[in-house]
């Protein structure tokens, strides 16, 4: 695998080689994981995780499952290819956007068909379930941009303020984390709530009954104490 990474570059930290193979599995695994259970189609989406200041991401334009450890690609947080030979995705820019804004040491994007539908539809998915306080509150919808632009990457951090996921227009879903399980779990989440709202909203005469932001504050609160080990989600 060595004479597929470039060299160290500038100092930067890119942990052990050990650390790194171990975080390259774990991302592979995570994007397959994207594709078996449908949220993204194809070589759509991308997934990162961060190592100490080096982040690895998925290459763009290879299906999931021909990934090896011989075809780990990384970048540097200022966006420098520090290994291997295949070309970043062309969303870096949104991945790199979170690195260097908030605490996260993973992101998963992808194109998850109800998520996508309702940020067609509206501009903040209405309050239809209380999982979207682990979620920081209601989930907004960064305005349309053209994939891999710094436009795209500015919309979207303006729409993760304060959150931990959004909705991209007519595009997809992002979410981030403090691993590759929860950036994970945060957008099957949001695919949930996406699904459920679509559900109930499809109903002729009906109209969902939504929470309040009482409601959901309340419901922050005890998700906070929940699980056993305190993490998000009920």
């Amino acid at each position: 695998m060595t004479e597929q990474r470039h060299d160290k570059q500038d100092g930067a930290d890119m942990g052990g080689d050990a650390e790194l193979d171990r975080a390259w599995g774990d991302l592979v695994a995570t994007a397959r994981r994207t594709v078996a259970e449908q949220l993204v189609v194809g070589t759509s989406g991308n997934v990162s995780v961060r190592v100490g200041d080096t982040v690895l991401v998925t290459p763009t334009g290879v299906p999931y499952d021909r990934l090896t450890p011989r075809d780990m690609v990384a970048v540097a947080l200022d966006g420098r290819q520090v290994l291997g030979s295949l070309r970043p995705t062309s969303e870096l820019p949104m991945h790199l956007a979170v690195y260097r804004t908030t605490g996260a040491r993973a992101v998963v994007h992808t194109h998850a068909v109800h998520a996508t539908a309702v940020s067609t539809l509206v501009r903040e998915l209405p309050l239809i379930h209380y999982v979207a306080a682990a979620l920081g509150g209601p989930v907004r919808v960064a305005p349309y941009a053209t994939y891999g632009t710094p436009e795209l990457a500015d919309h979207m951090l303006q729409a993760l303020d304060g959150r931990t996921a959004c909705l991209l227009q007519n595009h997809g879903t992002l979410a981030h984390g403090s691993s590759l399980a929860q950036a994970y779990d945060r957008t099957a989440q949001l695919e949930w709530m996406c699904r459920v709202w679509l559900t109930a909203s499809s109903v002729p005469g009906l109209s969902p009954a939504l929470l309040t932001p009482d409601q959901l504050a309340q419901a922050g609160e005890r998700l906070r104490g929940y699980g056993q080990s305190g993490g998000p989600g009920a």
